[in-house]
């Protein structure tokens, strides 16, 4: 069985011939400074991992420290982007936007790991009109993610992202406005949150026209701060469901699976993601690595209506653990979260020191769990 079929006929809540298991992205940090600048499909083929490969590219999102920002902006939404730190070590740059109405402005710091907003795009209520009225949405490159689908070929599957700074739109709007202002408004300024969140999901929606006829294998949505380590279920339920659902019935219309990603708190929401429409959910991510359950009792309270992908503490285990560490945590997971099928073992989330022998032991580990 080809990597891409193991994967698919776990995704598909079947069993394959032996446990899936990949990793959450590479990050170029690891690849650069660990295995010699690989490419993810030669990463994924050095360790005998099955590929699963992110399409994002093109789509503007802050965190990608290599977008040309220029090329999303239009006559009405001119971004201009000023580096005012280029040190890899302390990355600074400043954007502003200018619209007909008014401008934006938003800040993001980095290293060479990472990349976050330092300076939040909405500071006034009414600048989500200017958001609505005039922040365009590019239209997805099809021919180029046919491209990328073939290039992974039968190595794994290929996984497709939505126009935004993150998928979900809750998740989206938790990157133009504060966090924790975003919470407080549920409170008190609902039809305000309801607005912001309405106007994302109509461009999303309008992006996922534009993916007709493009192969992912499965799209990404939601994010980690729509999971119930951030907000409770009850704003999870009202300010994150709705929105996920029409953007999950859309991604469906247009032929596509969707895999819900919550960086592991899943406690008391695990109702809602079935609600959601969803396919798959992601990443499992335990107490040890800040989840809020284990990845076996999500998938007991679930029972077999989802399929998973996830559960492998990327930091404790993986990085910091022994060979015999990982191959008991690879075991228990694949006893305890996939002996039905339906999982795809994966790290929670991404990993920057791990060490390569420790990525080997992982494999290893993996090739031992057959069905």
């Amino acid at each position: 069985m080809t990597s891409k079929e193991r994967m698919l006929r776990a995704l598909a809540r079947e069993k394959p011939d032996r446990l899936p298991a990949t990793v959450h992205q590479w990050q170029r940090y690891h690849l650069d400074s660990y295995l010699d600048g690989a490419t993810e499909l030669e990463a994924f083929a050095m360790f005998g991992l099955d590929a699963a490969v992110t399409h994002s590219q093109d789509m503007g999102q802050y965190w990608n420290a290599a977008a040309e920002f220029r090329k999303f902006s239009a006559p009405e939404w001119r971004d201009e982007a000023e580096v005012l730190s280029a040190d890899p070590d302390r990355r600074v740059v400043r954007h502003v936007i200018t619209t007909p109405g008014g401008a934006l402005t938003y800040a993001t710091e980095g290293d060479r790991m990472t990349t976050w907003v330092s300076d939040h795009l909405i500071k006034r209520d009414d600048d989500i009109r200017l958001i609505e009225r005039f922040m365009p949405v590019p239209k997805l490159d099809v021919d180029r993610a046919k491209r990328a689908y073939d290039e992974v070929g039968d190595r794994g599957i290929l996984r497709g992202f939505v126009w935004g700074d993150q998928g979900g739109c809750w998740q989206h709007a938790a990157c133009l406005i504060d966090t924790q202002a975003l919470i407080l408004k549920t409170f008190d300024d609902p039809a305000w949150v309801h607005e912001l969140l309405r106007v994302l999901l109509e461009k999303k929606l309008r992006f996922v026209q534009s993916m007709k006829g493009a192969r992912f294998d499965i799209v990404e949505t939601g994010g980690g701060a729509s999971s119930s380590t951030l907000i409770s279920p009850a704003i999870h339920e009202k300010f994150c469901l709705p929105y996920d659902r029409k953007l999950h019935d859309a991604l469906h219309d247009a032929g596509f699976k969707v895999v819900y990603h919550t960086c592991g708190g899943t406690k008391g929401i695990e109702e809602l993601i079935v609600r959601n429409g969803c396919d798959a959910s992601e990443t499992l991510a335990p107490p040890s690595i800040g989840g809020n359950q284990e990845p076996w009792e999500f998938k007991d309270k679930i029972a077999g209506r989802l399929a998973l992908i996830g559960g492998l503490d990327q930091y404790n285990v993986l990085t910091r653990g022994t060979a015999d560490d990982i191959r008991r945590k690879v075991r228990g997971l694949f006893e305890k979260v996939g002996p039905d099928g339906g999982y795809i073992l994966s790290c929670c989330d991404h990993f920057f020191e791990t060490p390569p022998a420790s990525l080997r032991a992982y494999a290893a580990a993996a090739l031992e769990c057959l069905y």
